[in-house]
């Protein structure tokens, strides 16, 4: 049998895609356990019809699991697998901004992997959404693809490289050598396991520019204001 015969261009680049998203899992090994579980030929038909749970079912292999894997990746992969994900079309358009228009603001990044949510996982989302948040206005100044950084040796560090411009980023979720990686580059990663809108965790941050918690006033360069109305908010940060 021919490979023509047993998977398709196009299914093949998805798989490729999807087992990227899985934190880089065996690609070989993740086409074999695919083509097991929904049959050969490999179609976009038949992967369109891929689930979340076929994917943990492949990945309960030994061969295939990693560690890292979480269920945002595993989200990411199904959508690459339904040729979803590598369509650019739902991406928000930035605004215009140039240095010094926003005194006071912070630039702030947010793991995406659809529209302006705010649904990623540092490792392997297909772009970050890059926002300049002030006291008074939250604008969106850049939509930067993370594809580049996933052709780099190490994967994480070069993400982080793509963001050495920004003072925080937040993740739906993120890896501690991953994290390590962000702080070295002066990134403070914030966990948001719920995900949602990016627009609803960025307008949280704004609200407490003007009294910042000590993580926060560090970040600012100024003095930490009272903590009484922030508690537990550090811990919230993970």
């Amino acid at each position: 049998m021919t490979t023509t015969s047993v998977i398709t261009k196009i299914a093949a680049l998805r798989i490729a895609q999807a087992a990227r998203a899985l934190a880089d899992v065996n690609a070989g090994a993740f086409a074999a356990k695919l083509g097991d579980q929904i049959g050969l030929p490999i179609t976009e038909e038949k992967l369109a019809k891929v689930t979340v749970a076929d994917i943990k079912l492949i990945l309960s292999g030994e061969e295939t699991v990693d560690p890292d894997v979480d269920n945002a990746s595993i989200k990411l992969a199904v959508r690459y697998l339904w040729g979803e994900a590598a369509n650019s079309g739902n991406l928000p358009l930035s605004a215009t901004y140039a240095e010094g228009d926003m005194p006071g603001s912070l630039r702030v990044a947010v793991a995406s992997n659809t529209e302006e949510n705010l649904d990623g996982h540092f490792g392997s989302c297909p772009h970050f959404l890059v926002y300049q948040v002030g006291p008074a206005e939250i604008r969106l100044i850049d939509v930067r693809s993370a594809s580049s950084a996933d052709d780099a040796e190490d994967k994480n560090a070069a993400r982080a490289e793509l963001l050495k411009d920004c003072q925080i980023v937040y993740v739906q979720s993120i890896g501690g050598p991953a994290a390590a990686k962000a702080v070295r580059a002066n990134i403070h990663p914030i966990k948001a396991p719920e995900g949602g809108k990016a627009s609803i965790a960025l307008q949280r941050l704004q609200a407490v520019l003007d009294a910042p918690p000590p993580w926060l006033a560090k970040i600012l360069g100024v003095k930490a204001q009272s903590l009484s109305r922030f508690s537990g908010y550090e811990e919230e940060q993970g």
